[in-house]
């Protein structure tokens, strides 16, 4: 059981925190040092079973072996090179990432999933101009969503109360309800290039798109000639039970932005978009220095050949089926919601999610509060029946325990 408070390393920890770093995260009392697979050790070496996957990150598990050699192998010869020039990985990866999205694309490299986002809007920008003119250039984005934390990510994200602080923010950008196909037709009118949505929202509290609701969306941006653009940046890469979260609606997109998952923890990101679509953004448009470059380039790679050999996407759906049974049957749990290995286990009235996901750190399980009344799993693709059973009996206890408190 961890035991918080102590003088121990992890205090000096928090103290360099508090003196030298900017305080914009509300952290957990926690310092993991070390990974191996689905378990983490803190700096006191208490073993965890990580259920959150750094945010849908680390979908191999921590330190996988085929990562980690691809990463060590790579660093003694060649870190960086400009993208002035070529290197040897970027194209094999946007090859490898154009045949997993159906072919006929392109892709750009940046760092994250927020500066995906930001070459999709920059690009949907480019090709409405090309075919509208100046005035269309607003990208209608859904309440609820989330695209990232940049002024402009921030501007298409539908959460209102993270705009506040940053006002004015680029303008732009409409929202309308998620899964409301009437309120997007009232939207999409001769100003808007794009539509940006999610499969699934993710932050927004693990809400998948309604049953026939990206279908729509799709008719409905062919009959306005407005761009489709999908954020994977969380569901990406078999998290879902499919390669990508839309492949469960049937749609194909114009545009699909793709990070977290792809490097394994390596910092990577990827706007691909298709043919038609992708040369509105021309030399000098767009860049990124270290976009797509060896390092992240060979983990991204070695991911890829993991997943591939291991085909996640089906492990994702069988593991997501067991998961969603166990939390089906717990005390406390009202519902459960999600695709594949992205669940929210939404809690009965009374019960705080905040205050559970740190009892459930406490007793050496890692999850967290994506709203106030819904804990988010994301566990590794690649975990276990016997850590799904684990992990449900830690929160099966938790739960039971404050559920003695509130009644």
């Amino acid at each position: 059981m961890p035991v918080f408070g102590e003088a121990t390393a992890f205090e000096t920890l928090v103290k360099l925190d508090a003196d030298h770093g900017m305080q914009t995260y509300s952290r957990q009392p926690v310092a993991f040092v070390r990974g191996e697979g689905s378990v983490l050790w803190d700096s006191e070496g208490v073993r965890y079973l990580d259920f959150l996957s750094g945010l849908a990150v680390t979908s191999l598990g921590h330190a996988h072996p085929a990562v980690a050699a691809a990463l060590a192998e790579q660093a003694h010869t060649l870190l960086h090179v400009s993208n002035l020039y070529y290197n040897d990985l970027q194209p094999r990866l946007a090859a490898r990432l154009d045949a997993l999205l159906g072919g006929g694309g392109r892709v750009f490299f940046a760092n994250s999933g927020a500066e995906a986002n930001e070459c999709a809007i920059k690009l949907a920008r480019r090709h409405g101009q090309a075919n509208g003119g100046a005035q269309r250039h607003e990208i209608v984005a859904a309440y609820g969503s989330f695209h990232g934390r940049t002024l402009a990510s921030l501007a298409a994200t539908g959460q209102p109360q993270k705009h506040e602080a940053f006002q004015p923010l680029p303008p732009g950008f409409r929202h309308v309800p998620f899964g409301d196909l009437d309120a997007l037709t009232g939207a999409l009118d001769g100003r808007a290039c794009a539509v940006l949505l999610e499969a699934v929202q993710g932050e927004g509290g693990v809400q998948p798109a309604p049953e026939g609701y990206l279908m729509g969306v799709r008719a409905l941006c062919d009959e306005r000639e407005a761009l489709l653009i999908v954020d994977e940046v969380q569901t990406g890469l078999g998290r879902t039970g499919r390669w990508f979260g839309f492949e469960h609606s049937g749609v194909r997109p114009d545009v699909v932005t793709l990070a977290k998952a792809l490097g394994n923890g390596v910092p990577i990101g990827a706007c691909w978009a298709s043919d038609d679509v992708a040369p509105a953004l021309r030399v000098g448009d767009h860049a990124a220095t270290f976009g797509g470059q060896p390092l992240a380039a060979s983990a991204a790679l070695a991911v890829l050949d993991v997943m591939e050999a291991a085909d996640v996407p089906a492990l994702a759906a069988a593991a997501g089926e067991r998961l969603t049974v166990a939390l089906e049957a717990l005390p406390g749990v009202a519902a459960v919601r999600g695709l594949g290995l992205l669940l929210a286990a939404e809690l009965e009235a009374g019960l705080d999610a905040v205050a559970i996901a740190l009892r459930c750190l406490e007793a050496g399980l890692v999850v967290n509060a994506v709203t106030s009344t819904a804990l988010r799993l994301a566990p590794s693709l690649l975990v276990t029946d016997d850590e799904i059973d684990e992990a449900a009996a830690i929160l099966a206890t938790v739960l039971l325990s404050m559920l003695e408190e509130v009644r």
